[in-house]
């Protein structure tokens, strides 16, 4: 870790301390070497040095809007912590190789497939790409769920710290079998992923996904509670990523 990273980490540290009262001990179920896909909902801008900080020293790689480099102290800041820039509306073919290059180096790739922030703390409709991440790379995912960011102005206009609270689910697999994976498929495939990530939340912060009785599970594979890393602590791309389905 270079004295830049360092420094921006304990800058990161220092504002969430100053901003929040953070409840993130479930972070500690994440296993302790391996790759695997970290998936999350986002509500603000305190998600990523919260991760950044409670995951030292595993290295964390995030995917963020390529317009977030538009900004030069956000786009140094983005460098430093290893960010990936995703082109928005579009195939991105860069960041999938991207993010699979981390992963088979054994680090954590953490997604949002809602792709930009709620604000209000409710999940909106996740968008496919993370499972072509998952099934590309073979790597297990884990939900992870914050909520109570959405009050950090109200609780800032009253000079009081805000909870935080993050919520870590059971991983699984993405596993499709010989079945044709069309795009109406991949988008089946995301929704029961966010169903599992809305299982972690109150039922005020379940959005799109709030009836969990419509949640299925005909692509996930489920993985013990305890497991800790991959075998080998690698995962193996597993398809061409010229190519999708």
């Amino acid at each position: 870790m270079t004295s830049a990273q360092r420094l921006a980490d304990t800058a990161a540290r220092g504002l969430v301390r100053l901003l929040c009262r953070t409840e993130a001990d479930e972070i500690e179920k994440l296993p302790a070497q391996g790759p695997l896909i970290l998936v999350t909902n986002h509500v603000n801008f305190l998600e990523i040095p919260i991760l950044r900080t409670r995951l030292a020293p595993r290295p964390v790689v995030g995917l963020a809007k390529a317009e977030s480099w538009n900004n030069p102290l956000l786009g140094r800041l983005f460098d430093l912590w290893g960010a990936i820039p995703v082109r928005r509306g579009e195939p991105d073919v860069l960041a999938l190789r991207r993010s699979l290059a981390a992963l088979e180096a054994g680090r954590i790739l953490a997604i949002a497939p809602e792709g930009t922030r709620s604000r209000d703390g409710r999940l909106r409709r996740g968008y496919p790409g993370v499972v072509t991440i998952a099934r590309k790379s073979g790597a297990p995912l884990w939900p992870l769920a914050f909520y109570g960011g959405e009050a950090l102005k109200e609780h800032l206009s009253r000079l009081r710290r805000t909870p935080f609270h993050v919520s870590v689910g059971r991983p699984f697999r993405v596993v499709t079998g010989a079945e044709p994976v069309t795009r109406d498929v991949r988008q089946r495939i995301v929704d029961e992923i966010m169903y599992r990530l809305s299982a972690l939340l109150p039922p005020a912060y379940r959005g799109e996904y709030a009836n969990l009785d419509a949640a299925t599970e005909t692509y996930l594979s489920l993985l013990p509670a305890d497991e800790r890393q991959v075998p080998g602590g690698r995962c193996r791309v597993i398809a061409s990523i010229s190519r999708e389905g």
